[in-house]
């Protein structure tokens, strides 16, 4: 049995997925009922759980041969991460108790990052899980190209997409989610001892330049990108009702100044196969 946390989500769906084709028997972990149905449909086992509860958690937990684990995102938290640390704590007490077969871990390129920002919560994860017994595989994806479904409606009707990556032209690692969870499945199936590093990007790195080239190639239309002004970021999150940007921000600064990437630029990292062109235009298709 594989349990599969954020089944609900692109990431976590794409993992069941994938061990769903490869026959694989899996206990879909949700937080309620209706959503748990169209996993139920597929044969899935459903746990219905809150991710604040231990106990419930460990009882999904138990038994199984391996665990797809995630934090849900978080994108405006609290100084000093308290929803995230809580959450942490609830997963580390839960996969102690239960002692799956072994665990894939979803953390992010940055998460070693020392450097306050954003990320730090998934390398709050990567700590609290570093000493586990069980074996553990932290898996490091770069940023996900469907950030960019935020432009999909601007792209097409005004021809423009804002960018707070910059320089425009400047390539950064950047990864597809299907490639994400089909990674992590296929992690869930390999065997491994100890603690290992996985990182993850797409076979060539993405420019913001780029993104405005595939929203043109697939809307037929021609599209540029247009960087926002650092200054203006705090009062634009603020006013989209963020308490504390600070971290987002930080976060942005790092992969633009290049403090956020892997050690030795993506040398090391498994590639993904999906291609930006198909994920833009994936995405010009949701947002029509």
């Amino acid at each position: 049995m594989y349990v599969v946390t954020g089944i609900t989500g692109k990431v976590g769906g794409s993992v069941a997925r994938t061990l769903l084709d490869a026959g694989l028997p899996i206990r879909a972990v949700v937080r309620n009922e209706a959503k748990g149905q169209p996993w139920a449909a597929r044969g899935c086992e459903v746990a219905i759980v809150d991710l604040d509860d231990a106990g419930p958690l460990t009882k999904a937990f138990s038994g199984a041969e391996g665990v797809f684990a995630m934090l849900p995102p978080l994108f405006d938290p609290s100084p000093g991460f308290p929803e995230a640390k809580a959450m942490i704590a609830t997963l580390r007490s839960a996969l102690e108790a239960a002692a799956p077969g072994k665990v894939v871990a979803l953390s992010t390129v940055g998460a070693d990052a020392p450097q306050p920002n954003l990320l730090n919560q998934l390398g709050l994860f990567e700590q609290a899980l570093a000493n586990l017994k069980t074996p553990v595989t932290f898996l490091r994806p770069a940023w996900f190209m469907e950030n960019a479904a935020m432009d999909a409606a601007a792209a097409r009707d005004q021809g423009v997409i804002q960018s707070y990556l910059q320089p425009l032209d400047r390539r950064v690692p950047m990864i597809a989610t299907e490639d994400v969870g089909r990674t992590a499945g296929e992690l869930l199936q390999e065997t491994w001892r100890g603690h290992r590093v996985v990182e993850l990007e797409a076979a060539s790195r993405v420019s913001p330049d780029d993104i405005a080239a595939a929203f043109a190639k697939a809307l037929g239309r021609a599209v540029r990108a247009e960087a926002v002004p650092p200054e203006t970021w705090e009062g634009i999150f603020r006013r989209a009702g963020m308490k504390n940007p600070a971290p987002r921000i930080q976060m942005i600064n790092g992969f633009n100044e290049g403090w956020i990437d892997y050690p030795d630029r993506g040398a090391s990292a498994r590639k993904g196969r999906v291609a930006l062109d198909a994920v833009i235009s994936k995405l010009t298709v949701e947002a029509s």
